[in-house]
């Protein structure tokens, strides 16, 4: 292990004007907009409870809960009597059809989401759901059923038995943030957190279409970090997200959590600091820094650690409230972009409770890599209004959209390097409780921005449940 350095390269805190980094979009092309062109009902009485400052049905970081294949849009939640629920539609349909599985939600925690996986060499539909730091339960459909759909009856006969494995494969008695990446060899990955909040490994399984293979940890929980406050020996690496680009490369923008308090100003904030980025020209056998220098191995004894060198490329201690599990996308060349929010120094350089000073003074930030190979970060200029996350999701213009709490909808132009953010729609008629789930396989697909969201309650009092659809700039 090498000790800690911030890249040559990084942000140094630095905030984007406009021109700085600026695109290379044509002129011809046109900048974000979205037109609303329909809202879907899932299910008029959705499970409702607050956890975590979140919803089960609607947690950010829930890849995916709401996906695009071959021309049907599919979705999973939990309903009113805590039943897993999957359901289906085509393209523009304005009805879905449902399927409820052999499951029930068994604790009250935001956390124990539904996240949905496509293995496209089978045509399978893949669940994993319910789970926190401990067993999940997954599911997976008959070969073919994704491959043509509108031949193939959607009914619970078509989705096998509930499994507390892998198809016998075990992973871990601590389980926690499955998310379902496909290879662009068509193999499914299955991404997820070992341990704890404060002490887990990240770590990887695979699917090729006849069986699972456990690939093994790729992130440390060990090795020192020293804030100005205090040191920390134990943490864990939070994803932003796992996605593969265009040429096969394998992205992952990630936040340190550590364990011990003593890092932060006040115990009323929280300990994540730092964005870091690492990535895989290898299918996520090997990880590397920015620099190109491979900082990991998967399944062996020297995986990813907060004191290897080239990781950070945003540096922030942890005395503002920097949100994990925030998003991130890759452009139609291959460049990693990333959200990323927290509390600004200008309203103080100490958070005392994470969740009202970010509702009262949080800000969100686009991460960018440039064709040169330099970051920038450019800060929206719409406040979040809320201690949630928000979501990034990039046009065929490359073109950005974030998608905040509440359904707001703003944008950024690639020719103008990002720099104009602009509310482009503002979520009032949604009465949408905040973070929303977003269909991140259907814009390449159709041009539509689609998202899942719930509407506000109060208590455990049920409510409605819909997803929401944009047209893009064609």
């Amino acid at each position: 292990m090498r000790r800690r350095t911030l890249l040559a390269t990084a942000l140094l805190g630095a905030v984007a004007g406009p021109g700085l980094g600026a695109g290379t979009a044509r002129a011809a092309d046109p900048g974000p907009s979205v037109t609303l062109t329909g809202t879907t009902q899932l299910d008029a009485q959705a499970l409702f409870f607050v956890s975590y400052d979140g919803l089960v049905n609607n947690n950010s970081f829930q890849k995916n809960g709401l996906l695009t294949y071959k021309g049907y849009q599919y979705a999973a939640w939990y309903t009113t009597d805590r039943s897993a629920v999957v359901a289906r539609r085509a393209l523009g349909a304005s009805s879905w059809s449902t399927v409820t599985l052999a499951h029930t939600l068994k604790s009250s925690d935001s956390h124990n989401v539904i996240s949905m996986g496509v293995s496209k060499t089978d045509g399978r539909l893949h669940l994993n759901m319910d789970s926190h730091s401990d067993g999940f339960f997954y599911v997976k459909s008959v070969a073919g059923l994704l491959d043509n759909p509108a031949t193939t009856s959607w009914t619970s006969a078509v989705f096998g038995s509930v499994q507390t494995t892998l198809d016998g494969l075990a992973l871990t008695t601590q389980f926690t943030y499955p998310q379902f990446i496909s290879t662009p060899e068509g193999k499914l990955q299955l991404s997820y957190r070992v341990g704890i909040s404060g002490n887990g490994r990240n770590a990887l399984a695979e699917y090729d279409g006849s069986s699972w293979t456990a690939l093994g940890e790729w992130s440390s929980s060990t090795g020192t970090y020293t804030s100005s406050h205090g040191s920390s020996t134990v943490r864990n690496m939070y994803l932003h997200g796992i996605d593969y680009d265009v040429n096969g490369r394998l992205h992952s923008f990630f936040t340190w959590r550590e364990q011990n308090a003593a890092v932060m100003c006040n115990s009323g904030g929280i300990t994540n600091h730092d964005t870091g980025y690492v990535y895989s020209t290898d299918r996520g056998r090997t990880w590397r820094n920015d620099a190109g220098t491979v900082v990991g191995t998967t399944g062996a004894s020297d995986t990813v650690a907060v004191t290897d060198s080239g990781l950070v490329i945003d540096s922030l201690n942890p005395d503002h409230s920097l949100m994990n599990q925030e998003s991130q996308a890759t452009d139609s060349t291959g460049l990693p972009h990333a959200i990323i929010s927290y509390v600004p120094g200008r309203f103080g350089q100490c958070t005392t409770n994470y969740v009202t000073d970010r509702t009262a003074n949080g800000r969100a930030f686009h991460v960018r890599k440039n064709s040169s190979g330099t970051w920038t970060k450019t800060e929206i200029p719409i406040a979040l209004n809320s201690s949630q996350r928000t979501k990034l999701v990039l046009d065929k213009y490359d073109n950005a959209y974030a998608i905040m709490p509440f359904g707001r909808i703003v944008g950024a132009s690639k020719s103008s390097g990002y720099t104009d953010w602009t509310l482009l729609y503002d979520g009032s008629a949604l009465n949408a409780f905040g973070e929303v789930v977003i269909d991140e396989m259907r814009v390449s697909q159709d041009g539509k921005l689609s998202f899942m969201y719930q509407e506000k309650s109060s208590g455990t009092t049920p409510s409605a449940l819909h997803v929401v659809d944009f047209q893009l700039p064609s």
